[in-house]
């Protein structure tokens, strides 16, 4: 039994998962900032480069670096904003969201091999566990 507490869980957990990628870096930068287009989207969020730096703990060169990589490679769109026309806003495309879609497919399928053997019960509550989390963070990080 592990003497560490549940924040130093969590964090164990997070930098164990974010060493996964590293052996398919290109492909799962790609993924990352497509993440963070959909999730801002989602949350009604603005997509600019900036609120993507954020979402994903990069400085803005940085994030800046992965959207032309990702438009470059047909997965994002960059327009002008609705609201504000001096802003750009990026947007997945049809070839981001199938890439979504299957890195979404593979990662329902790595928790399924790491839960196997979990009731449906445990499994349920470990994912609302999950998104709770990720509620929670962006409530208390909001701008």
């Amino acid at each position: 039994m592990s003497t560490q507490g549940p924040g130093q869980a969590l964090f164990a957990f997070v930098r164990h998962w974010s060493r996964r990628t590293a052996g398919v870096a290109d492909q799962g930068r790609l993924v990352l900032v497509g993440e963070a287009v959909h999730s801002l989207a989602e949350r009604g969020a603005e997509t600019t480069v900036n609120a993507i730096a954020v979402e994903i703990g990069l400085d803005q060169s940085g994030a800046s670096r992965l959207v032309k990589a990702a438009i470059e490679a047909g997965h994002l769109a960059m327009e002008a904003s609705r609201s504000d026309g001096r802003r750009r806003e990026v947007s997945l495309t049809a070839a981001g969201r199938s890439m979504l879609d299957q890195a979404h497919r593979w990662q329902e399928q790595v928790f399924d091999q790491l839960t196997d053997g979990w009731s449906e019960k445990r499994r349920s509550e470990f994912q609302r566990a999950m998104s709770d989390l990720i509620d929670r963070s962006h409530l208390l990080h909001a701008p």
